[in-house]
This record gives structure tokens, sequence and C-alpha cells, in this order.
């Protein structure tokens, strides 16, 4: 490759990157240029450690010989005592880190297979030449795990890369790495925001619904549960079982909450507070009462799974009303909350915690019930009147039915 192809590939690198192109098809694009331009590559893959509550980081890998997208995969950790962790130990990426080193260049032959066990699998599938690259972040500047990134790449050419092709993809990665991140930090963010606000909070966070006081009048179903009896619960518990049950119960609840089109806005201790609104759902009182329903099946996985590991069980209880709210930034300029306020997110909170008086897993009000369709009033029960506090006049309550609906 000539200076003048190594700029032009370099600058479409970045205009690419300007233009949010994601990193699967950054490593695409590049690699189809720098093949154009003349460099034997067969084979390329990114690594870029993330911050995520579940994944490491992720990989991204192109061949020669498959059209279209490039692969991804997603690790889990790394550290600690697991396969993951022992693999990572033998990899050359380590070797280098290890040894200080940025770039680490072979021509593959029988001499590299016992070095690493990545050579010999390179070689065992035609590969000549492999080069590993690490573009380290400067102290400070780490976010997460993600402190560099991990580059290597293989060609199969009769010889291997030859030094002005070392030389090349050492002056072209820095590009795709600096790309790379810019997509990386902006799913970076939005996995923070949807993780820690919820999915359409974070979606309206990130679309600029920022400013401090700016709401949005909207109309849901507001779900509030709790879990029954955790205070004694945690206190009998050893400290390191506490935390392995919220996980549990809280688990069983976002995940019925959004396999229906709810939005989890907020975790309070053992508390969930939720909407569904005509944002995600077609019929918020439909899905907010399948929710329900599929809430009862994970609870009851989860307390099998439990109870045959001699672990404490507990139950969720759940109110369900339909109010006004303001949807939007609330808090100081220093600290900002998007969430939902008014008074019908007390009484959602208010019925909730009426469930144990009224002995009763759900309780839906009223102003639910005459929300809901035909269908759904009829599985809904009457459980009488009762005092909210804060509220000036008793309110009916139901529960829900566990018998199927009869026609209507």
């Amino acid at each position: 490759m000539n200076e003048e192809q190594l700029a032009a590939v370099a600058a479409f690198t970045v205009r690419a990157g300007i233009a949010g192109k994601d990193e699967a098809t950054l490593l695409r694009l590049f690699c189809e240029r720098v093949v154009e331009a003349g460099l034997p590559l067969s084979r390329a893959l990114v690594i870029i450690d993330t911050l995520h509550p579940v994944h490491e980081g992720r990989v991204f890998q192109w061949r020669s010989e498959v059209s279209g997208e490039s692969e991804i995969r997603e690790y889990g950790r790394t550290s600690g005592d697991n396969e993951a962790a022992a693999n990572w130990r033998r990899s050359p990426f380590f070797h280098m880190l290890e040894q200080g080193l940025s770039s680490l260049h072979r021509r593959l032959g029988p001499e590299t297979d016992e070095e690493f066990a990545a050579l010999r699998n390179h070689r065992a599938e035609g590969r000549t030449g492999w080069l590993a690259l690490i573009d380290r972040f400067r102290p400070g500047a780490a976010i997460g795990e993600m402190d560099c990134i991990y580059s290597a790449w293989g060609t199969d050419r009769p010889g291997g890369f030859a030094d002005g092709d070392v030389q090349a993809l050492e002056r072209l990665v820095p590009a795709l790495g600096l790309a790379a991140k810019s997509a990386s930090l902006a799913r970076i963010a939005e996995t923070l925001v949807e993780t820690y606000l919820g999915r359409d909070a974070g979606r309206r966070v990130l679309s600029g619904k920022i400013e401090r006081g700016v709401a949005d009048r909207i109309e849901a179903v507001l779900w509030f549960s709790d879990l029954r009896g955790f205070t004694a619960i945690a206190g009998a518990c050893q400290p390191d079982q506490v935390l392995p049950l919220l996980n549990d119960y809280a688990d069983a609840v976002i995940s019925a909450v959004h396999e229906e089109g709810g939005d989890v806005l907020k975790l309070i201790g053992d508390g969930t507070l939720a909407i569904f609104a005509r944002a995600t759902c077609a019929d918020p009182c439909r899905s907010a009462l399948a929710a329900e329903r599929s809430l009862r099946r994970r609870v009851a996985s989860v307390n099998a799974r439990r109870a045959e590991a001699g672990l404490p069980v507990t139950q969720v209880y759940l109110g369900l009303h339909v109010g006004e709210v303001y949807y939007g930034n609330i808090g100081s300029h220093e600290r900002l909350d998007f969430t939902v306020v008014g008074p019908a997110v007390n009484e959602a909170s208010r019925i909730a915690a009426l469930c144990r008086s009224a002995e009763r897993d759900v309780l839906v009000s009223a102003a639910f019930r005459d929300a809901a369709d035909a269908p759904d009033q009829h599985c809904l029960v009457s459980v009488g009147r009762y005092a909210l506090r804060g509220v000036q006049r008793p309110q009916e309550l139901f529960t829900v039915s566990r018998e199927e609906p009869g026609p209507t």
C-alpha cells in the first residue's frame, strides 16, 4: 500500500466512525478497503471490552470467504476461576499485556504451533501469517473494563504478511480503533441509561429530553410490587444471601414487565415501580394483567429452584392502578431522576401495601377495572372497600380471579 492508499483508507474509516456506523460494519468496511488496496487480508478480529452488567465485552470477526456482515459474539467475565478466565490467560493478548507489547507478528509454521493454541488453530485453517495489535488508552481514560482495543489480522498468502503489510496495519488500525471506540461508547451510553432508568425512559433521555422540570402528562397503568415479608426474611438470612434473593425475584418481576411491553422505572429496595403506557402497549391494562400472570409463573419457578437448594422463598404482591401522571425529569440541577410523579403513583403504592391485610397477592383499583376491556373485567373480583392512606374516600378494590374467564 502506498501513502495515498493509506491516507484514503484512514480517512474513509474516520468518516464511517463519525457517521455512526456500528463496530461490525466498521470492521467489514475497513477490511474491504484494505483488501481493495492490495493488502492480503483473509481474517480479522476486533475485541472491545465494555461496561455492561452481564457481558465484559464483544468480539467482531471478519472472514474474506464470508460475505455480508461481520460475526458478533459477547463474552462474560474473564476474572476469577472459570473457563473464560483460563482461556484468556492462555491467549496471545494476555501474553502481550504481561510483556508490555503492542504488536506481535508471526509467520505461521510448525515452530509456532506450540507457542499459542490460537496460532496452531490459524495454521490448521490455512493461514500463513498472523498479527496481533493492542491500542491502549491513556491512563485514566478507561471506561469500565475498556482500556484498549485488541485486534488480530490473518493472511493466507504464501510466506505470510510482508513487513510492509505489517507496517500498513500498524498505521491504519488506530483509525479503526478510534471509530470502534466511538461506536462502543454510544452503545455503553444506551446500555447504562436503559439499565438504570428503564428502556423507554433511557431512550427519551438519549433523544435529548434531559431538561430539568420538563415532563409529559400521560395516562398509564401503574405497577407497584413488593416482596412479602422481606424485612423478616432478610433479618433471618445470612448477609451474603440477601442480594441473590433480591436478584432472583427482581429478575422475575422485570422480565414479566418487559415481556408485555411495560417499563420498569425504579427499584426501591425490594419494590418495583413500572408503567404500561400507550407508547409501548396497545392495551396497557391487558398488558399489565398478562405481566401479572407471567410473574406468577416465574415466581413459582424461582420458589421451586430456591426451595430445592434450601434457600428462603417468598411471594410478590402487586398493586395495579391507572391514572394521569407526569413523566419526565424531576430533581436538582446536579441530580435528576426520569420517573413518574402524581397522586396516582402514591395510590398504586398504597394499594400494593394493602395486599397483606387483604390477604391477596394482587389488588387493582376501580379505575383500573373501569379502564379494562370487558373480558379482562370479567377476571376481576371485588374484595370490598378499603381506606387508602392519604386518600379521602375508601376505594373499592379488586383481585384477579385464577379461574378461566367464561363467555362474555
